[in-house]
Protein backbone atom coordinates (compact mmCIF):
# COMPACT_ATOMS: atom_id res chain seq x y z
CA UNK A 1 0.00 0.00 0.00
CA UNK A 2 2.89 2.37 0.72
CA UNK A 3 6.66 2.63 0.36
CA UNK A 4 7.56 3.94 3.82
CA UNK A 5 7.67 0.78 5.95
CA UNK A 6 10.24 1.22 8.75
CA UNK A 7 12.67 -1.50 9.72
CA UNK A 8 12.92 -2.82 13.31
CA UNK A 9 15.73 -0.43 14.20
CA UNK A 10 13.75 2.57 12.99
CA UNK A 11 10.64 1.45 14.89
CA UNK A 12 12.71 1.09 18.08
CA UNK A 13 14.22 4.53 17.56
CA UNK A 14 10.77 5.99 16.97
CA UNK A 15 9.44 4.41 20.18
CA UNK A 16 12.31 6.04 22.08
CA UNK A 17 11.50 9.40 20.43
CA UNK A 18 7.84 9.04 21.44
CA UNK A 19 8.82 8.33 25.05
CA UNK A 20 11.16 11.32 25.08
CA UNK A 21 8.46 13.59 23.58
CA UNK A 22 5.90 12.49 26.17
CA UNK A 23 8.40 13.12 28.95
CA UNK A 24 9.21 16.55 27.53
CA UNK A 25 5.49 17.31 27.71
CA UNK A 26 5.32 16.30 31.35
CA UNK A 27 3.83 12.86 30.75
CA UNK A 28 5.02 9.43 31.78
CA UNK A 29 4.71 6.77 29.08
CA UNK A 30 5.64 3.11 29.31
CA UNK A 31 8.00 1.63 26.72
CA UNK A 32 5.25 -0.80 25.72
CA UNK A 33 2.82 2.01 24.94
CA UNK A 34 5.49 3.90 23.01
CA UNK A 35 6.39 0.75 21.05
CA UNK A 36 2.70 0.18 20.16
CA UNK A 37 2.36 3.76 18.94
CA UNK A 38 5.56 3.38 16.92
CA UNK A 39 4.19 0.23 15.30
CA UNK A 40 1.04 2.14 14.31
CA UNK A 41 3.16 4.92 12.80
CA UNK A 42 5.67 2.73 11.01
CA UNK A 43 3.80 3.04 7.69
CA UNK A 44 4.69 6.74 7.48
CA UNK A 45 8.07 8.32 6.59
CA UNK A 46 10.44 8.53 9.58
CA UNK A 47 11.18 12.19 8.89
CA UNK A 48 7.46 13.06 8.79
CA UNK A 49 6.79 11.33 12.14
CA UNK A 50 9.74 12.98 13.83
CA UNK A 51 8.64 16.37 12.50
CA UNK A 52 5.15 15.68 13.87
CA UNK A 53 6.56 14.81 17.31
CA UNK A 54 8.51 18.07 17.32
CA UNK A 55 5.36 20.00 16.37
CA UNK A 56 3.48 18.26 19.21
CA UNK A 57 6.10 19.40 21.73
CA UNK A 58 5.53 23.01 20.70
CA UNK A 59 1.80 23.01 19.97
CA UNK A 60 -0.02 20.40 22.07
CA UNK A 61 -1.13 21.30 25.54
CA UNK A 62 -1.66 18.35 27.83
CA UNK A 63 -0.84 14.71 27.19
CA UNK A 64 0.60 13.39 23.95
CA UNK A 65 -2.06 11.48 22.03
CA UNK A 66 -1.86 9.35 18.92
CA UNK A 67 -4.41 11.61 17.23
CA UNK A 68 -2.12 14.63 17.71
CA UNK A 69 0.77 12.86 15.99
CA UNK A 70 -1.35 11.47 13.16
CA UNK A 71 -2.96 14.84 12.46
CA UNK A 72 0.44 16.43 11.90
CA UNK A 73 1.89 13.51 9.97
CA UNK A 74 -1.04 13.43 7.58
CA UNK A 75 -1.12 17.22 7.14
CA UNK A 76 2.46 16.99 5.88
CA UNK A 77 1.71 14.40 3.19
CA UNK A 78 1.54 17.05 0.47
CA UNK A 79 -2.13 16.62 -0.39
CA UNK A 80 -3.77 19.99 -1.13
CA UNK A 81 -6.58 21.30 1.04
CA UNK A 82 -10.08 20.99 -0.37
CA UNK A 83 -10.23 24.60 -1.64
CA UNK A 84 -6.87 24.37 -3.38
CA UNK A 85 -7.85 20.97 -4.76
CA UNK A 86 -11.05 22.44 -6.23
CA UNK A 87 -9.13 25.22 -7.96
CA UNK A 88 -6.78 22.62 -9.47
CA UNK A 89 -9.76 20.56 -10.62
CA UNK A 90 -11.38 23.61 -12.24
CA UNK A 91 -8.17 24.42 -14.08
CA UNK A 92 -8.09 20.84 -15.34
CA UNK A 93 -11.56 21.28 -16.83
CA UNK A 94 -10.02 23.79 -19.28
CA UNK A 95 -8.76 21.54 -22.07
CA UNK A 96 -6.00 23.98 -23.02
CA UNK A 97 -4.44 23.87 -19.54
CA UNK A 98 -1.85 21.34 -18.37
CA UNK A 99 -2.44 20.58 -14.69
CA UNK A 100 -0.54 18.55 -12.09
CA UNK A 101 -3.02 16.80 -9.81
CA UNK A 102 -3.21 14.10 -7.17
CA UNK A 103 -5.08 10.84 -7.60
CA UNK A 104 -7.75 12.06 -5.16
CA UNK A 105 -8.36 15.27 -7.14
CA UNK A 106 -8.73 13.28 -10.35
CA UNK A 107 -11.20 10.83 -8.78
CA UNK A 108 -13.22 13.56 -7.05
CA UNK A 109 -13.46 15.55 -10.29
CA UNK A 110 -14.88 12.46 -11.99
CA UNK A 111 -17.72 12.55 -9.45
CA UNK A 112 -18.30 16.29 -9.90
CA UNK A 113 -17.92 16.51 -13.69
CA UNK A 114 -21.54 15.58 -14.59
CA UNK A 115 -22.85 18.35 -12.31
CA UNK A 116 -20.33 20.86 -13.71
CA UNK A 117 -21.35 19.90 -17.25
CA UNK A 118 -24.90 21.03 -16.41
CA UNK A 119 -23.57 24.48 -15.52
CA UNK A 120 -24.12 24.09 -11.78
CA UNK A 121 -20.73 25.25 -10.49
CA UNK A 122 -21.89 25.47 -6.86
CA UNK A 123 -23.33 21.95 -6.92
CA UNK A 124 -20.20 20.65 -8.64
CA UNK A 125 -18.02 22.21 -5.95
CA UNK A 126 -20.07 20.59 -3.19
CA UNK A 127 -19.94 17.19 -4.92
CA UNK A 128 -16.20 17.53 -5.47
CA UNK A 129 -15.37 18.49 -1.90
CA UNK A 130 -17.51 15.73 -0.44
CA UNK A 131 -15.80 13.12 -2.62
CA UNK A 132 -12.35 14.64 -2.13
CA UNK A 133 -12.52 14.68 1.66
CA UNK A 134 -13.75 11.08 1.69
CA UNK A 135 -10.95 9.96 -0.64
CA UNK A 136 -8.24 11.82 1.29
CA UNK A 137 -9.46 10.42 4.61
CA UNK A 138 -9.37 6.90 3.19
CA UNK A 139 -5.91 7.37 1.68
CA UNK A 140 -4.51 8.78 4.90
CA UNK A 141 -6.04 5.99 6.98
CA UNK A 142 -4.24 3.53 4.71
CA UNK A 143 -1.03 5.62 4.85
CA UNK A 144 -1.05 5.78 1.06
CA UNK A 145 1.62 8.12 -0.31
CA UNK A 146 0.58 11.18 -2.31
CA UNK A 147 0.89 10.54 -6.02
CA UNK A 148 0.91 13.35 -8.59
CA UNK A 149 0.22 12.95 -12.28
CA UNK A 150 0.16 15.24 -15.31
CA UNK A 151 -3.09 16.04 -17.10
CA UNK A 152 -1.93 17.35 -20.48
CA UNK A 153 -3.77 20.25 -22.13
CA UNK A 154 -3.74 21.34 -25.76
CA UNK A 155 -1.56 24.45 -25.32
CA UNK A 156 2.07 23.32 -25.92
CA UNK A 157 3.62 26.31 -24.13
CA UNK A 158 1.53 25.76 -21.01
CA UNK A 159 2.45 22.08 -21.10
CA UNK A 160 6.16 22.82 -20.85
CA UNK A 161 5.67 25.51 -18.19
CA UNK A 162 3.48 23.28 -15.99
CA UNK A 163 5.81 20.27 -16.23
CA UNK A 164 8.93 22.30 -15.46
CA UNK A 165 7.14 23.89 -12.49
CA UNK A 166 6.08 20.46 -11.19
CA UNK A 167 9.68 19.26 -11.30
CA UNK A 168 10.92 22.35 -9.43
CA UNK A 169 8.27 21.82 -6.75
CA UNK A 170 9.26 18.11 -6.60
CA UNK A 171 5.70 17.00 -7.35
CA UNK A 172 7.05 14.72 -10.07
CA UNK A 173 10.57 13.39 -10.45
CA UNK A 174 13.20 14.93 -12.70
CA UNK A 175 13.17 11.73 -14.73
CA UNK A 176 9.38 11.82 -15.20
CA UNK A 177 9.50 15.52 -16.16
CA UNK A 178 12.27 14.91 -18.68
CA UNK A 179 10.29 12.06 -20.21
CA UNK A 180 7.13 14.18 -20.49
CA UNK A 181 9.07 16.98 -22.20
CA UNK A 182 10.76 14.52 -24.55
CA UNK A 183 7.38 13.04 -25.50
CA UNK A 184 6.03 16.52 -26.22
CA UNK A 185 8.94 17.57 -28.39
CA UNK A 186 9.23 14.37 -30.40
CA UNK A 187 5.76 13.62 -31.78
CA UNK A 188 5.65 10.93 -34.45
CA UNK A 189 3.93 12.06 -37.66
CA UNK A 190 1.60 9.49 -39.22
CA UNK A 191 1.01 9.11 -42.95
CA UNK A 192 -2.37 10.79 -42.55
CA UNK A 193 -0.70 13.57 -40.57
CA UNK A 194 1.73 14.13 -43.42
CA UNK A 195 -1.17 14.19 -45.87
CA UNK A 196 -3.02 16.81 -43.84
CA UNK A 197 0.15 18.87 -43.50
CA UNK A 198 0.59 18.59 -47.27
CA UNK A 199 -2.74 20.34 -47.78
CA UNK A 200 -1.26 23.35 -46.00
CA UNK A 201 2.27 23.25 -47.39
CA UNK A 202 1.54 21.99 -50.91
CA UNK A 203 3.74 18.92 -50.40
CA UNK A 204 1.93 15.87 -51.80
CA UNK A 205 1.35 12.79 -49.61
CA UNK A 206 -0.97 9.84 -50.11
CA UNK A 207 -3.55 9.57 -47.28
CA UNK A 208 -5.15 6.33 -46.15
CA UNK A 209 -8.45 5.25 -47.77
CA UNK A 210 -10.35 6.27 -44.63
CA UNK A 211 -8.79 9.74 -44.65
CA UNK A 212 -9.39 10.11 -48.41
CA UNK A 213 -13.08 9.41 -47.77
CA UNK A 214 -13.15 11.99 -44.99
CA UNK A 215 -11.35 14.59 -47.12
CA UNK A 216 -13.79 13.99 -49.96
CA UNK A 217 -16.67 14.48 -47.53
CA UNK A 218 -15.11 17.72 -46.26
CA UNK A 219 -14.57 18.97 -49.83
CA UNK A 220 -18.19 18.16 -50.65
CA UNK A 221 -19.43 20.06 -47.61
CA UNK A 222 -17.15 23.02 -48.35
CA UNK A 223 -18.24 23.02 -52.01
CA UNK A 224 -21.92 22.98 -51.06
CA UNK A 225 -21.38 25.80 -48.58
CA UNK A 226 -19.57 27.88 -51.20
CA UNK A 227 -22.35 27.28 -53.76
CA UNK A 228 -24.92 28.33 -51.18
CA UNK A 229 -22.97 31.50 -50.43
CA UNK A 230 -22.71 32.28 -54.15
CA UNK A 231 -26.49 31.87 -54.56
CA UNK A 232 -27.14 34.13 -51.58
CA UNK A 233 -24.77 36.76 -53.00
CA UNK A 234 -26.56 36.61 -56.35
CA UNK A 235 -29.96 36.95 -54.69
CA UNK A 236 -28.72 39.91 -52.67
CA UNK A 237 -27.28 41.58 -55.77
CA UNK A 238 -30.58 41.11 -57.62
CA UNK A 239 -32.55 42.45 -54.65
CA UNK A 240 -30.22 45.47 -54.46
CA UNK A 241 -30.75 46.19 -58.18
CA UNK A 242 -34.55 45.94 -57.79
CA UNK A 243 -34.44 48.17 -54.73
CA UNK A 244 -32.31 50.73 -56.56
CA UNK A 245 -34.68 50.69 -59.56
CA UNK A 246 -37.75 51.16 -57.34
CA UNK A 247 -36.16 54.03 -55.45
CA UNK A 248 -35.19 55.75 -58.71
CA UNK A 249 -38.67 55.23 -60.15
CA UNK A 250 -40.24 56.61 -56.98
CA UNK A 251 -37.97 59.63 -57.20
CA UNK A 252 -38.83 60.23 -60.89
CA UNK A 253 -42.54 59.91 -60.09
CA UNK A 254 -42.26 62.44 -57.27
CA UNK A 255 -40.40 64.89 -59.53
CA UNK A 256 -43.02 64.50 -62.27
CA UNK A 257 -45.83 65.18 -59.78
CA UNK A 258 -44.05 68.31 -58.52
CA UNK A 259 -43.54 69.55 -62.11
CA UNK A 260 -47.23 69.11 -62.94
CA UNK A 261 -48.19 70.97 -59.80
CA UNK A 262 -45.87 73.85 -60.75
CA UNK A 263 -47.34 74.12 -64.26
CA UNK A 264 -50.86 74.14 -62.94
Amino acid sequence: MNTFEMNDQQVAGLAAAICATAEAMGQEMSPGTAAMMAEDLCAYPVTAVKAALKACRFEVKGKLAMADILQRVQAADGRPGKDEAWSIALAASDESETVIMTAEIQQAMTAAQPVLALGDKVGARMAFMSAYERLVTKARAEAAPTTWSVSLGFDPVRRVTAIESAVRMQLISQQAGTQYLADLRIVPITVDGQAIAGLLTGSPAMPSPHLREKLAEVRSIVGAAKARQDREKLKKAQADRVDTYLRKRKTRTAIAVMQRMERS
